[in-house]
């Protein structure tokens, strides 16, 4: 009876040790399926995110700086008006400047990229004396690939942290994913931000345009001879005067503290003299 419990023990350790390696190898197995699957995802992804790149247009910003002199700032300006129209274009920005010499409007334009070599051609036709001009492309279509691919990453990466949220157990755990979340989520508005702004450049050029009036004195056109000339001078002559009697005045104070100074000034002068009699 003895021996027979003895055998029964033995076959049961066996079984047991058999088991074992079966159970972990089960495990293994799940664990290397489950690395197929996230490298077969990884690849794919990879695949997905290459095809978009490759596929990505040609991206080039165009930008110009005119200076044009015209003969009159009011009258051009509507010639301006049917050049944007006819190029779909718009002001972004006007500014204008009058001053004794000249006449300045600068006009920061928005046109659609295909239009801005017409609108150019517009502008220095058929406007004025083009004094400048400055015409430069700058290619971004590495950048934009670059910023495009890393903003595909962090959108995978984000996916996967807001999975391994889901199965977090421990604070510590959920707090470290959450913090990665949101630099991630920071970093994907950066970059899109980022493409926007490179999208808005390359489909609306930018043009500089600044329309220079020089206005021209002489007698003729402004009047301006000796009677003329004189009566600046005076006017002038009259304006120093009151500048210079004003400026007087603002010293009131110091024209008070004067007679302080004399009366003291005598005050001691006498003193002294009675000292030296005495």
């Amino acid at each position: 009876m003895k021996k027979l419990f003895l055998s029964v023990c033995c076959l049961v350790l066996i079984n047991c040790k058999k088991s074992e390696p079966q159970s972990l190898n089960a495990n293994l197995v799940d664990v290397l399926q489950n690395d197929k699957v996230d490298a077969s995802i990884r690849f794919s992804s990879e695949k997905t995110i290459s095809e978009k790149t490759t596929s990505i247009s040609r991206k080039v910003i165009k930008n110009g700086d005119m200076k044009i002199q015209v003969a009159d700032i009011n009258k051009v300006q509507s010639q301006i008006s049917t050049f944007l129209k006819n190029n779909k274009a718009y002001i972004q920005k006007e500014e204008f400047q009058n001053n004794d010499l000249d006449e300045n409007l600068h006009l920061i334009i928005r046109v659609p990229h295909q239009n801005f070599d017409a609108l150019i051609n517009s502008f220095s036709t058929g406007v004025g004396s083009v004094l400048s001009k400055n015409i430069s492309s700058d290619d971004v279509t590495e950048e934009y690939t670059d910023v495009s691919i890393k903003l595909a990453n962090k959108k995978i990466y984000l996916e996967k942290y807001r999975d391994m949220l889901k199965s977090a157990k421990t604070t510590k755990d959920i707090l470290e994913i959450q913090e990665n979340i949101r630099d991630l989520e920071d970093e994907i508005d950066v970059s899109e931000g980022r493409l926007r702004f490179i999208d808005d450049r390359v489909n609306y050029s930018t043009l500089n345009l600044n329309l220079y009036k020089e206005k021209i004195r002489s007698s003729a056109t402004s009047g301006i001879g000796f009677g003329s000339r004189f009566s600046d001078s005076l006017t002038e002559g009259w304006n120093s005067f009151v500048e210079f009697f004003l400026g007087i005045i603002s010293l009131w104070p110091f024209f008070l503290f004067i007679p302080v100074v004399v009366f003291s000034w005598r005050k001691w002068r006498s003193r002294r003299k009675n000292n030296l009699t005495n």
